[in-house]
């Protein structure tokens, strides 16, 4: 697996849902569509995940029910604002555990170890917190103030365009120093913090 696709493979499952709950209700405005396919494919992933005898981390299990329950209420209710402030939630839960110093280690590919300074993957993973908080903050807006089309809309954008954007910064950054420390002739346990 090339180390791109090893870094965004974990984050794009987990904000798959979430990214279709948004392109389909921007693309149709129908509530309903959006949040039962949204719901189904939160249930799905976490079937599959079973299926395979994988384990399921405590943030999914957290993300399905968060699904369920504020889709089932949209679904009830008809209100597109309940499942519109599941994100928020999500990614303020997500922002918190981004706080976690060193969490994103493990989303690095096994050839960055050693190579990357300690420091800068623990700074890149506050970033992604910052984002997550911003987002949540952005969303929590649109939801309450726009019609449920436009906040789908403008977060159908966002949410991929700003992680993407964060993403390709860092990982190009990431790789560049990687490269400079090989070439080099640097041995991974020879960079330090």
């Amino acid at each position: 697996m090339s180390p791109l696709l090893h870094a965004a493979r974990p984050i794009l499952i987990d904000l798959a849902a979430t990214f279709l709950f948004y392109g389909v209700l921007a693309a149709t405005g129908n509530v309903t569509l959006a949040t039962a396919l949204g719901v189904a494919l939160g249930i799905a992933q976490v079937a599959a995940l079973k299926l395979r005898g994988m384990p399921i981390s405590g943030m999914q299990w957290a993300s399905l029910g968060l699904v369920v329950v504020m889709g089932g209420a949209t679904l009830l209710t008809k209100d597109a604002r309940f499942i519109l402030i599941k994100p928020t939630i999500i990614y303020a839960v997500i922002g918190a555990a981004m706080l976690q110093r060193g969490w994103m280690s493990r989303y690095m590919p096994p050839i960055s170890a050693g190579r990357i300074p300690a420091g800068l993957i623990v700074g890149a993973g506050y970033a992604w917190a910052g984002l997550m908080f911003l987002s949540a903050a952005l969303n929590l807006a649109l939801a309450l103030t726009v019609d449920a089309k436009t906040a789908a809309g403008v977060m159908a954008a966002w949410s991929p365009v700003s992680k993407i954007v964060l993403f390709a910064g860092q990982y190009l950054l990431f790789r560049h120093i990687a490269v400079r420390h090989i070439r080099g002739g640097a041995q991974p346990a020879e960079i330090t913090a």
